[in-house]
């Protein structure tokens, strides 16, 4: 298996993946990192064989669905809609390592969570090895490794290169994530929910090319504690059109819902959440929510 930049122009550097190197070396697996910041959409390529998926398998505790592939070009411009047919979407781990983190990996982990499309999800990992080269990254299933991502321009240049669009929005989506930072600062943390909706609604408005499901979800909040009911249904609706395994927007449509008194859509809602992501019925918020929803649905049967 091997990774690699232009032909033309190669941009990386082999290395084996720390204590794994003699297993590498065994099963004949070269990898190689690409320099965020000499890539450009166009060069990035991705060759493969059968003996690295059982070392990246191990490596990242991938299944065997992610086997032997065959050369192409990293084009992913259909995952900005949030889909990818083999997989249900891409995976970016974001190394967090000792090297990693004094070079800035946690606030390239917050950028590309805060700017991901629907249905890219951005963990951390452990060690990727090439500690130099940080903060590293790689983006599954197809595994292309990322190094020098301690930016956030370097941050929105990687998911152009990964998703495509315009440059611009995803420069755009930096600027929007600013916005969605700021509004977290005035509600829920001030119980300003006037002020974070006007700046999630300019966010918004900036049409970023990833982030803006979250966006949706963060002013619908804010809209229904303002007593905009209808509008923060709307909101939770359309986060879910551009995302829809999202559970905390199913949680803020079940919310909007039950404001309306309409308990059994509400309560399906919310079933959906938990279906999604079932760590949410340990919430405490989640279970007041669920006993105020059956104190109503009591309520609404009494004669």
């Amino acid at each position: 298996m091997q990774f690699c930049a232009s032909p033309t122009r190669p941009v990386f550097s082999s290395f084996c993946f720390g204590s794994l190197e003699s297993q590498a070396a065994r099963e004949g697996v070269t990898f190689c990192f690409l320099d965020i910041s000499q890539a450009s959409r166009d060069s990035v390529y991705v060759g493969g064989g059968g003996g690295g998926s059982k070392l990246l398998a191990k490596l990242f505790g991938l299944s065997s669905k992610y086997g032997r592939t065959s050369p192409t070009t990293v084009t992913r411009g259909k995952a900005e809609a949030g889909t990818d047919e083999s997989d249900g979407g891409d995976e970016i781990r974001v190394c967090v390592n000792r090297t990693c983190r004094r070079q800035g990996s946690m606030q390239t982990l917050e950028i590309l969570s805060g700017i991901a499309p629907p249905n890219v999800s951005v963990k951390s990992c452990g060690c990727l090895g090439r500690c130099g080269a940080g903060p590293n990254l790689v983006v599954l299933p197809q595994p292309t490794f990322f190094a020098h991502c301690g930016t956030p321009a370097r941050a929105a240049h990687t998911m152009f290169i990964l998703f495509g669009g315009h440059p611009d929005s995803w420069t755009n989506s930096l600027a929007a994530l600013a916005f969605r930072k700021r509004a977290e600062d005035e509600f829920p943390s001030n119980n300003n929910a006037s002020h974070a909706e006007l700046l999630l609604s300019q966010a918004i408005n900036l049409k970023p090319a990833g982030g803006i499901h979250g966006l949706y979800k963060d002013r619908s909040a804010a809209r229904l504690v303002l007593g905009n009911i209808s509008e923060a249904l709307e909101d939770a609706k359309e986060a879910l059109t551009l995302a829809p395994k999202y559970p905390e927007a199913y949680i803020c449509q079940g919310d909007a819902l039950m404001a309306l008194d309409q308990f059994d859509a509400a309560e399906k809602s919310y079933a959906m959440a938990v279906d999604l992501d079932p760590s949410i019925y340990r919430s405490k918020k989640f279970k007041a929510r669920i006993a105020k929803l059956q104190e109503k649905l009591i309520a609404a049967d009494l004669p």
